[in-house]
């Protein structure tokens, strides 16, 4: 045989640049169910059902355009349980002449890679993941001589790269960045449109009770499992966002609400981050609703933003900073994840909705991450490594490309700003003006102190505090701490003594 080709969940993607130049006459596709991957971190169990199903649907339709693919099940007796020892199995049962496989999504399978020349005696070849829209090399060279890693210029420039709303060298419209007008809360009793979801399959359901049990004490619902697992269930639910939901998107995408678990946003990182969409043509499917007049430019810029500069900006960090990245600790954050990130026990409805749609969902929207879960872990002083696990299992959208950066730079400021200008911390009133959380919550969130103030109002001031030193300095903290100066020296005890007390009943 000539040529082994891994296929890794996360690469479900046809143009995938390992499957290039394949010759169905003379290669073989392997795909690898393995039990380290479902288990080096405790996953939701839907993130497993994706994955595994997707996997599965992908050499389905490979092998209906006559390509021959090598597929070993998680439950196959002789599976080792790790893709090097599936490697060298399949290396033994086909002889090929080399193996050739695509730039993975996390460090650790890299570094595996890099040692399979040697273990396997055969050439190795791991070709860039061209369906992203820049490479690490590309972005190492954008970092380099810079002292701050922006990721807006990072987007600007991406933006001229790919002509994507410019005119000429300038952003269509005459602004680069429309994230001022989005950000409106939800109107009283507005309603947001159903979202497309998806029932399952033979394929599927076989999936879904192999996860049930193999993987019975993992966080999270494993039904009622709703997401694309192919193709063409990933273009039906990119063309429903389009329709249904992308004119509102921009000025609803921070907003919040009392069980409205998926609002206007796309539901389509899933599908992103594993293969069964591709960045370009997602972006370009918004652009083009844009040009015919069917949704508003800071819409479109919105959401290409997210496409274009946040997934390629910290997909490009990622790859220029690890392995050394994950050990930041800027903070000094010591303290445990709290249980109720677990059970969603909490008095704290903000943090009870997030963590309720994430354990039904394996979902929650960006806003809800950042600014509810992450802002809680960020003020209390969660330690970092066990909030980033958290993300990492909790969510069917994250691999560690992008859960890292998100959660250890922009939430937790771990990286002492490197990502982030500023910390992203916020207190109640934030939570209160872009959701009706706080009316359904037994704290009050209009007290700043006591036993019924919400705790976002102290533990704000508190991190503030407990932080002067390393950020005072910072410019876009100015104001809070001027704010700061000018409260009594009894208010600051108030709230040092109530972020003491509640942060002692964790």
């Amino acid at each position: 045989m000539a040529s082994l080709r891994l296929v890794l969940g996360d690469q479900l993607s046809r143009s995938l640049s390992a499957l290039e130049d394949l010759d169905p006459g003379a290669d073989r596709v392997l795909m690898v169910e393995v039990h380290e991957e479902t288990t080096y971190v405790r996953h939701h169990p839907q993130k497993i059902i994706l994955v595994l199903s997707a996997m599965r649907h992908f050499a389905g339709e490979l092998e209906k355009r006559d390509i021959p693919v090598d597929y070993v099940r998680l439950d196959d007796p002789d599976n080792s349980g790790s893709f090097t020892g599936e490697v060298k199995r399949a290396v033994e049962r086909h002889s090929p002449e080399r193996l050739v496989t695509t730039w993975p999504g996390e460090w650790r399978v890299l570094e595996a890679m890099r040692g399979w020349e040697d273990e396997l005696g055969i050439p190795v070849e791991i070709r860039p993941d061209t369906r992203f829209l820049s490479q690490p090399e590309d972005f190492a060279a954008w970092a380099e001589g810079r002292k701050s890693l922006r990721m807006e210029y990072f987007y600007r420039e991406m933006r001229r790269r790919t002509g994507w709303l410019m005119d000429g060298d300038e952003p269509e419209g005459g602004q680069w960045n429309y994230d001022p007008e989005n950000r409106k809360a939800l109107p009283k009793g507005h309603q947001p449109p159903d979202r497309q979801r998806f029932q399952v399959d033979d394929t599927t359901r076989g999936v879904i009770e192999l996860v049930k049990e193999r993987f019975d004490g993992h966080f999270g619902d494993p039904e009622p499992f709703e997401w694309p697992v192919t193709r063409r269930q990933a273009l039906m639910a990119l063309r429903a966002f389009v329709a249904n939901a992308l004119a509102n998107f921009g000025d609803y995408q921070d907003a919040m609400k009392q069980d409205g678990d998926f609002l206007y946003h796309s539901l389509l990182s899933t599908s992103l981050n594993i293969g069964l969409l591709e960045p370009r043509e997602v972006a370009e499917a918004t652009i083009e609703a844009y040009r015919a007049g069917d949704a508003p430019l800071a819409a479109v810029e919105g959401f290409v933003r997210q496409v274009l500069g946040w997934r390629e900006y910290v997909r490009g960090l990622y790859w220029l900073k690890m392995p050394d990245y994950a050990d930041g600790n800027f903070l000094r954050a010591q303290r445990k994840l709290p249980e109720f990130y677990w059970s969603g026990d909490t008095e704290m409805n903000c943090l009870r909705q997030a963590i309720g749609n994430t354990r039904r969902h394996a979902y929650a929207h960006h806003i809800q991450r950042l600014m509810v879960t992450g802002t809680f872990a960020l003020l209390a002083g969660i330690r970092p490594k066990e909030v980033e696990e958290w993300y990492l299992i909790v969510y069917a959208d994250a691999f560690e490309w992008v859960e890292l950066p998100n959660v250890h730079g922009m939430a937790l400021f771990a990286d002492g700003g490197l990502l982030a200008s500023k910390p992203y911390a916020a207190s109640g009133s934030y939570i209160d003006r872009m959701s009706d959380y706080c009316s359904n919550c037994r704290y009050r969130v209009k007290d700043k102190t006591g036993p019924d103030a919400c705790p976002f109002n102290y533990l704000y001031w508190d991190f503030l505090i407990r932080h002067e030193e390393r950020l005072r300095g910072n410019p876009r903290l100015g104001m809070p701490y001027r704010n700061l100066d000018r409260m009594s020296v009894e208010r600051k005890e108030q709230i040092v003594t109530d972020a003491e007390r509640f942060l002692d009943s964790l």
